[in-house]
């Protein structure tokens, strides 16, 4: 069962599906593990064959990174749960109620590929609310073989398993949409970002690397991350000189990712002189998770500033904010034939 795109000619309620990464549980190692487990699997993410991936993951990996990545989510996780999982049922909520206010006939539900709610436990939800057909948006503006792509493989898998022969189709992405720019934008001078001439600060763009491989194999995220960026920069009005690109995440060295990497840069910027005030900020990522919690405000920022930097402020994802709702709502617009 393939996904089609049938968005006006199936009258009848409209199902929308949000759709992230995922998390674990719990910040606990057996958590971690049985996450990372699912996810590490995926056909889209394993870096070789699943039998002789499956044992280095399970012998030589998850042993050692369920206990270190469960101490990361420790640092972050909240009274409520994962920020993540927390923030996104918040975000779906509050889309629902906006379709509901609007007197959409239009359902909102969330899932996660690798954790809870799951794929096929959500579209169950839709089907029994009376749907007749459902537009999955994968919370990824800018797309990749290993997110938005592994989305749609989870989707397809789950509607065959649940036998619900229902039209459906996948936002592909949203990576140049002008709502989501001038959000994206306006985070940014929320943060403090000084836009004018007068002004040096300096803004970093840092997206989550991917294999070199999957940019040989034709993915396109490379130039969707670029023309972001410009966008963004563009909305801003800020000079090339004040701005940049870096790439975060890197799961192994055994293959070559997508660079130069954020890290580098920062280090880099460090030893400027005169040294400015730097905004990091992650368009790529919709909700604020290990990525940007722990890994930007706990490793990058510290790093940084014990190399000489003298600032580094992070721009927070847009999460569940009625900045957010506007894009998805745009996004979806035209999909939804409502």
């Amino acid at each position: 069962m393939g996904l089609r795109r049938k968005p006006e000619s199936v009258p009848g309620r409209v199902g929308v599906l949000l759709v992230n990464t995922g998390t674990p549980d719990a910040p606990t190692p057996r958590a971690v593990r049985r996450y990372l487990a699912r996810f590490l699997m995926d056909r889209r993410i394993r870096p070789m064959n699943a039998l002789g991936w499956w044992l280095i993951l399970h012998v030589g990996i998850l042993p050692k990174r369920g206990v270190a990545s469960a101490e990361k989510y420790a640092a972050i996780w909240t009274d409520e749960g994962s920020p993540l999982a927390v923030t996104q049922a918040r975000l779906a909520r509050g889309l629902d109620e906006w379709y509901r206010a609007e007197g959409a006939d239009v359902v909102v539900r969330q899932a996660m590929s690798y954790g809870q709610p799951t794929l096929p436990a959500a579209l169950r939800e839709l089907r029994a609310a009376g749907c007749a057909r459902v537009v999955v948006l994968p919370l990824y503006p800018q797309s990749a073989y290993s997110t938005t792509g592994a989305v749609t493989d989870g989707v397809e898998r789950a509607l065959r398993r649940i036998r619900w022969d229902v039209p459906c189709e996948v936002v592909p992405d949203y990576h140049d949409d002008p709502v989501y720019v001038r959000a994206i934008a306006a985070s940014i001078v929320n943060a403090g970002y000084d836009a004018s001439e007068e002004s040096d600060d300096r803004l970093l763009f840092s997206f989550h690397s991917i294999p070199l491989t999957d940019i040989e194999a034709g993915d396109t995220y490379e130039l969707q991350a670029g023309a972001t960026a410009l966008a963004v920069a563009g909305e801003l009005g800020i000079d090339r000189r004040r701005w940049t690109i870096g790439y975060q995440c890197r799961f192994d060295k055994g293959r070559t990712w997508l660079s130069p990497f954020t890290r580098s840069t920062l280090a880099t910027w460090a030893e400027a002189a005169p040294d400015p005030r730097v905004f990091l900020v992650c368009p790529n990522f919709a909700i604020d998770c290990l990525e940007t919690l722990y890994d930007v405000k706990c490793e990058l920022r510290p790093e940084y500033l014990e190399a000489g930097g003298r600032r580094l402020t992070y721009v927070p994802c847009l999460g569940a904010s009625w900045a957010h709702l506007r894009v998805l709502a745009h996004v979806l617009e035209p999909y939804l034939g409502v």
